[in-house]
């Protein structure tokens, strides 16, 4: 690649068919969750208003200005023969020390897991990581879902990258049994990783409604793949792996056919090296881009 980022617009399996077999060092994906419902994400300004129907700091009122809307249809008549195909492509083109992460949650995950092991090996599979974090609506009929499920695959049992040494650390819950020095170095996580959710007000947002937080993707990235090493996600949405890839020196290809997730990741990676195929940024060509 002569950039380190590469963009496509277009459809993922036809893109996975055209590429040379055991070319990429992991893969990250987060495909449609299958809820049966449109995932929508609504932009919003607040402006100070006595009148307004939000209250803010100190009793202050104001008022909602909605600056635009963000929706994909969620539903899939057969959600596995969907994923099926596109998940045999992505194990032929993992280099043979490679590794597939499969984000998903509660209503798929075990149906996923079964075409995984059959695709894979069963043998292949070797953590169902749990991100758990603790924001957003909670039910009053049944226990409030705050996890997602990520599958790891490894394209050989016998042979995958896992650099222990390049995972980020986390505090002890109970420093004091312990010791000062262990408290201080903070501990390897486990398969639950505790991590909150992307900010509705942070820097981070960028208002695409099924984004992911970076801090999950660079403890993939920076454990599972080396500097140098080819990443892809070909249900890239708003692009948090390219972030993450660029950011820690990986190289990276995005896949997306949603039109506004080209929209977000062109904002996002303004003034980045990257090359766009199928689209471009507006601005950087003629009428028709």
């Amino acid at each position: 690649m002569e950039k380190p980022l590469r963009i496509i617009w277009g459809d993922n399996l036809s893109v996975l068919r055209s590429m040379p077999g055991e070319l990429v060092d992991l893969i990250y994906i987060d495909p449609p969750f299958n809820t049966g419902r449109a995932q929508r994400r609504v932009s919003l300004r607040t402006i100070r208003d006595e009148g307004g129907d939000r209250t803010g700091f100190q009793g202050r009122r104001y008022r909602s200005v909605v600056l635009g809307e963000n929706r994909f249809e969620d539903r899939f008549e057969d959600y596995e023969s969907f994923l099926e195909p596109r998940m045999r492509e992505a194990r032929r083109i993992l280099k043979p020390d490679g590794s597939l992460f499969v984000h998903l949650d509660s209503r798929e995950v075990h149906y996923v897991k079964v075409l995984l092991d059959k695709i894979f090996g069963r043998d292949c599979f070797l953590n169902e990581i749990i991100w758990a974090y603790d924001y957003g609506g909670r039910s009053k009929r049944r226990w409030p879902a705050k996890h997602n499920n990520i599958l790891w695959y490894a394209r050989d049992s016998r042979r995958y990258q896992f650099h222990r040494e390049g995972c980020d650390r986390i505090p002890y819950r109970a420093p004091g049994l312990v010791g000062a020095e262990k408290a201080a170095q903070g501990k390897f996580p486990t398969d639950v990783w505790w991590m909150t959710i992307v900010s509705p007000t942070g820097r981070e947002k960028t208002g695409y409604p099924t984004q992911k937080p970076r801090a999950l993707l660079d403890r993939i990235v920076r454990v599972h793949s080396r500097p140098g090493d080819l990443l892809m996600d070909f249900f890239a949405g708003s692009g948090t792996l390219g972030v993450s890839a660029l950011a820690l020196g990986r190289n990276c290809i995005l896949v997306d056919h949603h039109l506004e997730a080209m929209r977000v990741m062109a904002k996002r990676f303004a003034g980045q090296p990257v090359e766009w195929i199928g689209w471009r940024p507006p601005g950087e060509c003629g009428a028709g881009c």
